[in-house]
């Protein structure tokens, strides 16, 4: 039984040290770039719900005049962080893409596309060009990339469920639009 000591315990220890770095790295590091603030998580969250119901080009005219953004919050382009770049370019990419899952969704609307194209004049983030280059595509109407778009942006966020793995086809976007409309898609 001594004799199993000395090899046990060295291997214990590396067992309690990997498993105590692992979730230290999964806080600390692995979550910074996709991390956001409370508030903005819950205005997200709150985006979100909204998007399921709101999602008409009539609707986005009534958020105009109650002097909301084109995505129904009173957020301005100045204001815009990664983290709401990041959300609303995956959400709009989920009218477009194949995917097993996913989560959140914001029709694709021309205001939203130019609304966020013009943010980025207005803040300094990190991967702004990331996001102009899909967002200027988006806006010459090349959908094209569009799988690849929501990876970038899903890798960024530490995505592991629900990469997109191709472009649904007219019908396809079609039925998916129909199926948010009616609920019958689930978001978190």
């Amino acid at each position: 039984m001594k004799g199993t000591w000395k090899w046990l315990l060295p291997i214990l220890i590396v067992v309690i040290i990997a498993t105590g770095t692992y979730y230290w790295m999964n806080e600390n590091i692995l979550n910074e770039s996709s991390e956001a603030e409370p508030e903005v998580e819950k205005e997200i969250e709150q985006a979100r719900e909204q998007a399921k119901q709101d999602v008409t080009e009539e609707e986005i005219e009534e958020y105009k005049e109650e002097g909301k953004n084109p995505f129904g919050q009173k957020r301005t382009q100045s204001e815009l962080s990664e983290a709401y770049y990041q959300e609303y370019i995956h959400g709009m990419s989920h009218q477009k893409v194949k995917a097993n899952k996913k989560w959140g969704f914001y029709l694709i609307t021309q205001e939203r596309i130019e609304w966020l194209l013009n943010g980025l004049d207005e803040v300094d983030i990190d991967n702004e060009d990331i996001y102009r280059d899909i967002l200027t595509r988006w806006s010459n109407g090349d959908f094209s990339q569009a799988d690849e778009d929501h990876n970038t942006i899903w890798r960024m966020q530490n995505g592991t469920v629900g990469e997109a793995y191709g472009i649904l086809s007219e019908a396809e976007e079609a039925a998916y639009i129909e199926q948010v409309r009616e609920g019958s898609i689930e978001g978190r």
